[in-house]
């Protein structure tokens, strides 16, 4: 089995070739999903995150197949490899309450979103359209410290697994599809979180303001291609100045949202199901 990197430095070493051949079918099909997740990882588009979330979907379904070889099963039963196999399978727990964190905020975005599309739609008035509009970036201040605490524990998995040292061919493809796993769920939990909201004011140096200036001119570049972000803006600013844009601009912001968390809640159940499923195999091996 090839190791090449990921996006990250060159730290797996396979010095086993046993299991299975490198012309195995199936780790065939593991390289290439591997290497499409690789070459997607540069954009931070709700579609381009969602193309992530289904190559995903593919590399597990690939995962699945190798784990239900007798030589993959073997060597993971193997009493030399069961620390490492408990280690993936911390990883893998570590995993699934990340994406239960992305699936909460999620939820919980989507749900604010709706309420206020259905106040424009009753044209209930501004002071119930100003109330659920707190309620919204109270919501999303509470999202964000959870992202901001799940992308921690996303950077310790990845430092803890840039220290680990040579291993087996089966463990080393294991480790390299949890690496990849962890760079998409950070992309789809910083897409989620957005841009930092704006801080308080503050006295400003001329070139700190400089450098604020250029920081939120990256900032309105990428809630262009940010749904969420693109609203959160919006009713932030509705917020401050009290002022409403047009109706029909506002719905349709909250549309595009709405359709993007829907999008990605779909990939990411998928995704959800299939990395159970993984763990839920490898427990089974272990205990056999």
């Amino acid at each position: 089995m090839a190791t090449s990197p990921l996006n990250f430095q060159p730290f797996f070493h396979a010095r086993s070739n046993s299991l299975p051949s490198r012309q195995h079918p199936i780790t065939s099909q593991i390289d290439e999903n591997l290497n499409r997740l690789r070459a997607s990882q540069s954009a931070s588009t709700s579609s381009s995150i969602g193309h992530q979330l289904n190559c995903l979907q593919d590399l597990y379904d690939s995962v699945d197949m190798l784990l239900q070889l007798p030589l993959a099963q073997q060597s993971l039963a193997q009493e030399q490899q069961r620390k490492l196999v408990e280690q993936l399978l911390d990883g893998s727990l570590m995993l699934l309450d990340v994406c239960g964190t992305a699936k909460d905020a999620l939820s919980q975005t989507k749900e604010c979103t709706h309420e206020l599309q259905s106040i424009l739609r009753r044209r209930r008035g501004v002071d119930g359209l100003v109330n659920e509009v707190r309620k919204y970036l109270a919501s999303r201040k509470a999202v964000r410290k959870a992202i901001c605490k799940a992308l921690k524990n996303l950077k310790h998995m990845e430092h803890k697994l840039s220290k680990d040292g040579e291993t087996g061919a089966m463990i080393s493809t294991l480790k390299q599809v949890e690496a990849v796993t962890i760079s998409v769920l950070e992309s789809l939990l910083s897409f989620i979180s957005g841009p930092e909201a704006e801080s308080k004011s503050s006295p400003w140096s001329l070139v700190s303001k400089l450098m604020h200036q250029r920081k939120v001119t990256c900032e309105e570049e990428e809630q262009k291609t940010n749904e969420i972000a693109n609203a959160e803006t919006t009713l932030r600013s509705f917020n401050k100045s009290g002022s409403m844009k047009p109706v029909e601009h506002v719905q349709n912001v909250l549309e595009n949202s709405e359709m993007c968390i829907q999008d990605l809640d779909e990939g990411l159940e998928s995704f959800f199901r299939r990395l159970i499923k993984a763990r839920v195999t490898i427990l089974n091996i272990l205990n056999c």
